[in-house]
């Protein structure tokens, strides 16, 4: 059985930094992906970041240069680095993984993925 769980969500000023990581357990990164999500207030969820197992990596264009996507395959663990924080990055985000199917089948980031995790908030005051 799948299962992701995010961790270090919090509050922060803009300006400032926050990394996520997202532990997933019973998944073998190795031949498919994993993507970051957020959701904010009244927004639709959107894809910020995701990387797949043969390294290519992708960003939504309103966080590139600012956050950093990355996995440490030893221990299942997926990151992402956030810096220069706005107050517009505010949302829940969510990790989610794919399946080889999924990663590598037609255009890559997809919206929806078999597994995802409950979400840690972000929140960037101005």
């Amino acid at each position: 059985q799948v299962q992701l769980m995010e961790l270090g969500g919090g509050t922060v000023q803009a300006g400032g930094s926050l990394t996520l990581s997202c532990k997933a357990s019973g998944y073998i990164y190795g031949s498919g992906c994993m993507v970051w999500f957020r959701q904010g207030p009244g927004k639709e969820r959107e894809v910020v970041a995701a990387i797949r197992s043969d390294g290519r990596t992708h960003y939504a264009d309103s966080v590139k240069g600012r956050f950093t996507v990355s996995r440490e395959n030893a221990e299942n663990n997926l990151y992402l680095q956030m810096n220069s924080l706005k107050p517009e990055d505010t949302a829940m985000y969510y990790c989610a993984a794919g399946t080889p199917v999924a990663c590598y089948t037609g255009p890559w980031p997809r919206i929806e993925y078999k597994y995802w995790g409950q979400g840690t908030q972000v929140t960037v005051s101005s």
